[in-house]
């Protein structure tokens, strides 16, 4: 008597877990990446003309985004200047700390064979579009021109 069950199933091999190399690769790339623009910003200085786009909502209409200032904040903190970061796009600046320390736990993480999970609700997202928001029409007020780029 036959086996009712004896087509052959193909056999699938337990899959391998990746190399510590192949789970930093993405965030090897991320860095180099951004410390090859930082470099770039860093060297080529966006308050001289000519070497980078002018932001489209600043030609247009005179008002500053939430992102006006952001190359020369960055060229100012890779040069050591905080306070000039600072006043050339204050989120910018806060957001360069920020990044590393979320870039170094995502390479711990990754280096342990862990994912990185960063989930943010619907109130983080709205706090921050908030604190954009705010950000950008107190810097287009004229009480708010401390905060010009």
């Amino acid at each position: 008597m036959r086996d009712v069950n004896t087509e052959s199933q193909p056999v699938t091999q337990p899959r391998a877990e990746p190399t510590a190399a192949a789970r930093l690769a993405v965030p090897a790339g991320i860095m180099a990446a951004v410390v090859g623009a930082f470099a770039y910003v860093g060297t080529v200085d966006p308050g001289r003309p000519g070497h980078y786009p002018v932001c489209p909502l600043y030609r247009f209409t005179g008002l500053y985004c939430p992102g006006c200032g952001g190359l020369r904040s960055a060229h100012a903190f890779i040069h050591g200047d905080f306070l000039r970061a600072l006043h050339d796009n204050a989120p910018a600046t806060v957001g360069y700390p920020l990044f590393a320390v979320l870039w170094t736990v995502w390479v711990v993480r990754a280096a342990r064979g862990r994912p990185l999970s960063l989930t943010l609700g619907s109130t983080q997202l709205w706090a921050l579009g908030a604190l954009l928001l705010v950000f950008t029409v107190v810097r287009n007020l004229p009480f708010g021109g401390w905060l010009h780029p």
